[in-house]
């Protein structure tokens, strides 16, 4: 198995507890005071990960467009993040995360506009699925 999916499969699995766990801490607060506490965690975690993992060195390589580029998606999953914790303290977690990962449709076209990447016909077959089944959750 290439290393590539093994952390994308890593990565979904803790995704979808993610859901799940976020519901739970919800439990009587605001989406917002969740979110912040949650944020906090991630930071610490993050950087505990990197003074313990990422050589120093490694911070040197960091240019203009970097940071540009990942300060904008920084902001992007801010803002991502902002929605979900509404829409997860609104809604059930099955729907919301459904539709959350309809994302996928968007990186792709995104990818294919911005990066070249080819959006082959069973990429797109799946991305028409993808949309199908958000449409199938959220029609009521």
């Amino acid at each position: 198995m290439s290393m590539w999916l093994l952390y994308a499969l890593l990565s979904m699995v803790c995704a979808g507890c993610v859901s799940v766990i976020a519901k739970m801490g919800l439990v009587g607060v605001t989406a917002n005071v969740g979110l912040t506490v949650r944020t906090l965690f991630v930071a610490f975690f993050v950087l505990l990960f990197a003074a313990l993992v990422v050589p120093w060195r490694d911070f040197a390589q960091l240019r203009g467009p970097n940071w540009l580029w990942l300060g904008v998606s920084g902001f992007a999953t801010a803002l991502s993040w902002l929605f979900y914790y509404k829409a997860l303290k609104l809604g059930d977690v099955a729907n919301v995360a459904l539709i959350d990962k309809g994302s996928v449709v968007v990186a792709m076209v995104l990818a294919a506009l911005f990066l070249g990447e080819a959006i082959t016909p069973r990429m797109g077959l799946g991305c028409l699925i993808i949309v199908m089944g958000l449409l199938v959750i959220a029609w009521k």
